[in-house]
C-alpha cells in the first residue's frame, strides 16, 4: 500500500523550509566526509531549485536518513587558516570548511566571509583581525552569529547589522578580536540574488 503512495508523493511541490532542511542534511553529510565539496556545491544547486518532493530525494538517495546525527561532526582538516592581503582581495564564498580559528589581515584591501553556503564543523571560531585602512564584510546567514565586541577601533569603524534574535538558535559563534585603525569592519546578512527575487522567495 505505501509504495501506491510514493509516485503521488514525488510529484507533490515542496515547501522552502523543506528546501532548506535538504540543505542542511547536506551540509552535514559533507562535514561526515560523505560528499565532496563540488559534489555539495553541485547537490546543493539542485536542492534550492528543487520544485517536488522527487527533486529532493534524488540529492539525498546515496546518504543515510540521518547522517551525522549519532555522532559529532567529522573535524576540518585545518584547525588554523591564514589570509593577508595588502591591497588585494580575499573571498571566502561558496562551499568552504569552517577553520577553528582564523587569522585575516588586511592592510589597504578588503576581505569578504561568507558563510552562507560554509560546511559547519564547529560550533565557534576564533576570528583574529589586524586591519589597517581596509574592510571585512562577514556574511551571516540565520544560525551563524558575529560577536565583534572585543576588536579595538582607532579612527574605523565596527557596523553590525545582523544582531541575533533573542533565543534563536546558533550553529556557529565567530569570536572577533584584534584591531582596526582607519578600516572597517561589517556584518550583515545575506542578500536575495537575482534567482531569489525572481522566484520571489523571502529575504534571507
Amino acid at each position: 500500500m505505501s509504495g501506491d503512495l510514493v509516485p503521488e508523493r514525488r510529484d507533490l511541490r515542496v515547501s522552502h523550509e523543506e528546501r532548506d532542511e535538504v540543505a542542511e542534511k547536506l551540509r552535514v553529510a559533507a562535514g561526515d566526509g560523505r560528499l565532496t565539496l563540488e559534489e555539495l556545491d553541485q547537490r546543493l544547486e539542485v536542492a534550492l531549485a528543487a520544485r517536488t518532493y522527487g527533486e529532493l530525494e534524488a540529492v539525498l538517495r546515496d546518504l543515510p536518513a540521518a547522517p551525522g546525527a549519532a555522532r559529532t561532526p567529522a573535524p576540518v582538516s585545518k584547525e588554523l587558516i591564514h589570509l593577508k592581503t595588502g591591497s588585494g582581495q580575499i573571498r571566502r564564498d561558496g562551499v568552504w570548511a569552517v577553520p577553528r580559528r582564523m587569522e585575516v589581515e588586511i592592510g589597504s584591501g578588503h576581505a569578504i566571509l561568507d558563510f552562507t553556503q560554509a560546511v559547519l564543523t564547529h560550533p565557534a571560531m576564533d576570528l583574529s583581525v589586524a586591519i589597517g585602512s581596509g574592510r571585512l564584510l562577514l556574511i551571516v546567514p540565520p544560525g551563524v552569529a558575529a560577536d565583534v565586541d572585543s576588536v579595538t577601533v582607532r579612527s574605523g569603524s565596527i557596523r553590525q547589522r545582523a544582531r541575533l534574535e533573542p533565543g534563536a538558535p546558533v550553529k556557529l559563534l565567530v569570536t572577533v578580536s584584534g584591531s582596526v585603525k582607519s578600516g572597517s569592519v561589517v556584518v550583515r546578512r545575506p542578500r536575495r540574488s537575482f534567482w531569489d527575487w525572481l522566484r520571489r522567495r523571502p529575504h534571507p
